[in-house]
């Protein structure tokens, strides 16, 4: 069974950073395009960013185009989301999630492309 567990959430001040961090279980985690989503209170969940297997591709929301970057080191099945400039609209849980089958065009951006899912972290920005 694969699991995905989140860290690094918390409170930050507008235009302050936070890392989040995702840590995979299993052998198979460098087959796995890894994604980023987020989910305001009383909003759907959103795509924030994805990366594929060998870190080589990476896209982005737009809001955050220049402000979050994603990585991964397969080495430590862990992939990572670094967040600057952050902003109070960037408040929400943040949840990370594998595409373990590949999806058929690049990028997956929909919920439904991923197979596996994280618990959640929540980041805090105040204004």
């Amino acid at each position: 069974q694969v699991q995905l567990v989140e860290s690094g959430g918390g409170l930050a001040q507008a235009g302050g950073s936070l890392r989040l961090s995702c840590s995979v279980s299993g052998r198979t985690f460098m087959r796995y395009i890894m994604g980023w989503f987020r989910q305001a209170s009383g909003k759907e969940r959103e795509f924030v960013a994805v990366i594929n297997w060998s870190g080589s591709m990476t896209q982005y929301e737009d809001s955050v185009k220049g402000r979050f970057t994603i990585s991964r080191d397969n080495a430590k099945s862990t992939v990572y989301l670094q967040m600057n400039s952050l902003e109070p609209e960037d408040t929400a849980v943040y949840y990370c999630a594998a595409d373990r089958l590949g999806s058929s065009s690049w990028p997956p951006i929909n919920d439904n492309d991923y197979d596996y899912w994280g618990q959640g972290t929540q980041v805090t920005v105040s204004s």
